[in-house]
């Protein structure tokens, strides 16, 4: 699996899991497929104990205090300890934020509808801690020379996050985009942290734009 270093920390565990733990997609109804729980078995979690994320591609924020689906949401934040958030991404990317003064930790599946609507500072807002108390990452996910977006999705962004790629099409940087939200939420700029991995170019995660078979990576995220 994967982790961000800057997050590898006492008080808080989480990791990004690879082509190696299987398809971390749903399956039907079945929330705890294989892949998940082993995956939570690795990160030494308790799979009976997982908050799963229903991932609607939007900004919307739930408190999670017990296990099960909290369906319609890209976000979730929670303050009990050994509840481990959970969501599965193909190119968009995990949004993690941690408060070690109040024990908070959230996060969130940001592709581009979601970042366009807000959904990182929906996070933030949601921990209900102070934006200088949280740090922060974003995991693996599609990077900016390889997401190529027609107009109508780059219009919702401003020139910063986005380029003209020559061809009529444009190249979005979804992590810079919810990086400079984050900022712009309030967040110290030196406790944001970039994992970096692009999925499309990484053949040990899943991608929807290299391979549309429907696989998923996932993040799980959890309170010591």
């Amino acid at each position: 699996m994967l982790k961000l270093a800057a997050l590898d920390r006492p008080g808080l565990t989480h990791g990004f899991s690879t082509a190696d733990l299987g398809n971390m997609r749903r399956d039907g109804g079945e929330l705890l497929t294989p892949p998940r729980r082993a995956f939570a078995t690795e990160l030494g979690l308790d799979p009976r104990c997982i908050a799963f994320m229903g991932a609607v591609h939007g900004a919307d924020v739930a408190h999670a205090d017990r296990p099960g689906l909290f369906d319609n949401v890209d976000a979730l934040v929670t303050d009990r300890p050994g509840l481990a958030l959970f969501a599965s991404f193909a190119d968009c990317f995990p949004i993690l934020v941690y408060d070690g003064k109040r024990r908070v930790a959230g996060l969130a599946h940001a592709g581009w509808r979601g970042t366009a609507a807000g959904v990182a500072t929906g996070l933030v807002k949601a921990t209900g801690s102070d934006p200088q108390d949280l740090i922060a990452g974003l995991g693996p996910g599609i990077c900016g020379r390889c997401y190529q977006v027609g107009e109508d999705v780059a219009g919702s962004f401003p020139d910063e996050v986005r380029t003209p790629d020559g061809d009529g099409r444009w190249l979005l940087d979804l992590a810079e985009a919810n990086r400079r939200q984050l900022i712009d939420a309030g967040l110290d700029p030196t406790r944001i942290h970039v994992q970096g991995v692009c999925t499309k170019e990484a053949p040990e995660l899943p991608s929807h734009r290299r391979n549309p078979d429907g696989a998923r990576f996932a993040c799980l995220l959890a309170l010591a």
